[in-house]
């Protein structure tokens, strides 16, 4: 079944040419395959048109799609790039690779989670968030801020992060730098990484160790965390930063390319993803953990309204290239 799914992707991408009879709408995507299938089959029962995928590795997520559509930006192969976070989005956005395109369904998005001139609309919100094992620490043992990387109350080494240079979490270094200020940010990883703190492979590698005991806790994205409780780990899942600076909420993101080959299906996939009804269907999947649209409304595993980091979109993205090259520097093997 999964040759069957990707032959025709490879043969778009070799070829040039659509590859299957009928409409098709091309996709790349960093949100994980579990979450974003099912929505696409969803599509394509809706629609008659076929969704085809190209997604990337967990190491290099986002980061890897976007090289690649900037290499093809002359000659576009994909109509529509669903992205797990923002900043990458906004990167191609300043690229020139995106098209503007004002989705009907996305106006009842708040503002802050949708582009003024149409280049993007928010998907869901998935705060990052601090997964702790319940077997070594106890209720106040928990750290609650990003800031207790720091703190010598816990070994270095029982502490996790992944690499801040992809993803989310790159969109999280992002983040820091403009909430403390570029000096500030870098003297926090510098200690980070003097302390001894494991820096890892992926959010799912932090949600991993967590769940095995090698980490007390870690920083990972809602999704790793809630899916860890849902699988029964001895694990407990703490939003960080609630009394002060607020937690980094990320939204996925969906926009169009520009000169997209099959335009008209391209839309129709941008109406279809933004719309509230995908955004509930991500909620019941575990796609994200907040609705953009309901902020207000908390999940079973957050004991108070979610206070999310009052930093705009477009200031965490322009601290990106500083925060790459510094952490780069800093974290490099």
């Amino acid at each position: 079944m999964l040759t069957c799914r990707i032959l025709p992707v490879l043969l778009f991408l070799l070829c040039g040419l659509p590859s299957v009879a009928g409409r098709s709408v091309v996709v790349y995507s960093s949100v994980d395959q579990v979450f974003s299938e099912p929505i696409f089959r969803a599509f394509e029962a809706h629609t008659g048109i076929r969704v085809l995928a190209v997604y990337d590795v967990e190491s290099a997520k986002t980061t890897g799609l976007t090289t690649r559509l900037i290499a093809e930006k002359a000659h576009p192969r994909a109509d529509v790039f669903w992205n797990s976070e923002f900043a990458n989005t906004l990167r191609l956005q300043h690229e020139g690779v995106l098209a503007p395109y004002r989705s009907p369904r996305a106006t009842d998005l708040p503002a802050p989670f949708r582009d003024p001139a149409g280049y993007w609309a928010g998907m869901g919100g998935r705060p990052r968030v601090l997964l702790v094992n319940t077997r070594l620490l106890t209720p106040r043992q928990y750290p609650s801020s990003l800031l207790d990387m720091l703190s010598p109350r816990w070994a270095g080494e029982k502490i996790g992060m992944a690499y801040p240079l992809f993803g989310t979490a790159a969109t999280h270094a992002a983040a820091l730098y403009a909430t403390l200020g570029p000096k500030k940010a870098r003297a926090f990883f510098q200690q980070v990484k003097a302390r001894g703190v494991r820096i890892l492979d992926g959010n799912s590698v932090v949600r991993d160790q967590v769940v095995t005991g090698q980490l007390a806790w870690g920083v990972t994205d809602s999704d790793d965390a809630v899916g860890a409780l849902a699988r029964k780990g001895p694990v407990a899942i703490v939003v960080p930063d609630q009394r002060t600076t607020g937690a980094l909420l990320i939204p996925g993101t969906v926009a169009l390319l520009a000169g997209a080959p099959h335009l008209p299906e391209a839309r129709a996939l941008i109406d279809y993803l933004v719309a509230v009804d995908t955004e509930r269907a991500l909620l019941r999947n575990g796609g994200c953990q907040f609705s953009l649209r309901a902020l207000s409304r908390r999940p079973s595993w957050l004991a108070t309204p979610l206070h999310p980091l009052a930093v705009p979109l477009t200031a965490i993205y322009r601290q990106l290239p500083v925060a790459t090259a510094e952490l780069r520097e800093i974290f490099v093997r």
